[in-house]
């Protein structure tokens, strides 16, 4: 068994007083592995991301890196974030400044990275998702597809040990849609350890080597994609399943 990464213990959050949007969530996710959260809109998945990225702070529960207690450490944040990735559905690019400059932002301030490494680097993953040609383009003259790709490359210059991806497909086309998802499947291939919020199902299933099934803030499934797309155990997960089906 590969080494836990990253891990939950009695996580819980609320909002507001008395509603648990997380509640008691325990999780743990292996080096290489894609767990993929789905549920029904509401349900806490965002927040657990955010979370685990240090973006909310939990009311209560532990989160460790690679075993280490990281929620309750104020002064380091910065550093764990770096180490946790996370891709947003709304890109979160710079419009003022081009390609190439918005992933090579954060390697050279904050990591204090040799420049010309750092650009070579960034010419390589644009390459590999097919936007070497747009190094130079500005965020206004990229499709939405093409924006969420730069975002992932922008996150993976960081070389963290964890990606966190919160719906990345759910503000684009359906044409676009594929093109991110297959940047996405080439990742977990290469054994990138990725936790993914999706409602795209089947990609969901083609991408998982696990699935939670959460709902109000509660894991109710745990399961291998076969088992949870074929035969959920729960009426929840049912009915959740089901509305994906049309007659």
């Amino acid at each position: 068994m590969k080494q836990v990464i990253l891990e939950t213990a009695g996580l819980t959050k609320s909002f507001d007083k008395g509603n648990a949007v997380l509640n008691k969530i325990d999780f743990s996710i292996h080096q290489g592995e894609v767990v993929v959260i789905v549920g029904p809109s509401g349900c806490g998945k965002s927040t657990f991301l955010r979370c685990l990225n240090l973006l909310e702070e939990a009311d209560s529960g532990e989160i460790l890196l690679e075993g280490k207690l990281i929620n309750q450490e104020k002064k380091n944040v910065h550093k764990y974030r770096e180490q946790i990735g996370m891709v947003f559905q709304s890109y979160e690019l710079f419009p003022h400044k081009n390609v190439i400059d918005n992933v090579c932002l954060a390697p050279l301030l904050v990591q204090k990275r040799n420049k010309d490494e750092v650009k070579e680097e960034a010419l390589k993953l644009l390459k590999r998702v097919g936007l070497l040609e747009k190094a130079e383009s500005y965020p206004r003259q990229l499709s939405g597809g093409q924006k969420q790709r730069v975002a992932i490359v922008r996150a993976l210059m960081m070389h963290p040990k964890v990606l966190l991806l919160d719906e990345i497909t759910a503000a684009l086309d359906p044409e676009m849609v594929r093109e991110v998802l297959q940047v996405v499947l080439e990742l977990a291939k290469e054994g990138m350890t990725m936790v993914i919020v999706t409602h795209e199902m089947e990609f969901a299933r083609a991408v998982a080597d696990r699935v939670i099934f959460l709902d109000r803030g509660e894991i109710l499934e745990e399961e291998k994609p076969e088992e949870f797309f074929t035969c959920p155990r729960t009426e929840r997960a049912k009915k959740f399943l089901n509305t994906f089906h049309y007659e």
